[in-house]
């Protein structure tokens, strides 16, 4: 248990906290992070992955930058569909347990080491809702990807049926933390049900996305709204 991580008793953090929280508790669930992924979503974060692959619909041998890459999930797909990817995160246990042929780069999303429009896309699976600044990440990919390039972005969801509703926030709140407990760290997998909180509305988030200069935003349900993805072309 790292003293970064907050308990269920405290409040979710922000600032400069919850970066130290985020990189702290990924750095302690990395060794075993994707048996409990693919654990606790009955493998469905895989399909989630390849559904926004597909939803991007990129040219063949795009650059894409994956950013909170973690163990490179997503690297592989992007790899798989014949494009080129490059991975970033702020948690060095994530890229030291990466099974990936990309290149990683350990870094902050919020200010990545590349320059202006240098990147046909980016991807980022399940991170939304841990950086610091929403805004400024958004800003971030604005910066980098070029024009008429593509982002998809893929997170949890909140299904809109109630019995599903219901079952979700059971199993995600209850279930998930812990599963995690009992393969991981119980801290870090009680803070992230309770991370969802940080996600704004999709209507609010797609203005936010208009505003860093993308257009065509589209906001998708997966599987019954247990997922969402974000996907946008640069103005």
């Amino acid at each position: 248990m790292s003293a970064a991580i907050p308990n269920a008793n405290d409040p979710l953090p922000t600032g400069d906290s919850k970066r130290a929280a985020v990189q702290s508790m990924f750095d302690a669930i990395a060794p075993r992070y994707d048996f409990v992924n693919r654990l606790m979503t009955f493998g469905l974060d895989v399909l989630w992955r390849k559904q926004t692959m597909k939803l991007l619909a990129l040219k063949p041998g795009s650059v894409v930058a994956d950013l909170a890459c973690g163990t490179g999930d997503f690297c592989r797909e992007i790899r798989h569909g014949g494009h080129v990817p490059i991975g970033f995160d702020l948690a060095f246990g994530m890229l030291a347990a990466a099974r990936t042929d990309a290149q990683l780069v350990h870094g902050d999303a919020l200010g990545l080491p590349l320059i202006d429009d240098s990147v046909d896309a980016v991807t980022c699976g399940f991170a939304l809702r841990n950086f610091v600044d929403l805004p400024s990440f958004l800003a971030e990919l604005g910066r980098i990807v070029k024009p008429g390039g593509r982002i998809g972005l893929l997170d949890v969801g909140q299904p809109s049926l109630p019995l599903v509703s219901h079952g979700y926030d059971f199993y995600f709140g209850k279930v998930v933390p812990k599963i995690g407990g009992l393969f991981s760290d119980a801290d870090a997998y009680e803070y992230l049900p309770r991370s969802v909180a940080y996600l704004p509305p999709a209507n609010e988030l797609t203005t936010m996305i208009e505003a860093a200069g993308f257009e065509r935003v589209t906001h998708a349900n997966l599987t019954l709204g247990l997922s969402q993805v974000y996907t946008a072309t640069r103005r």
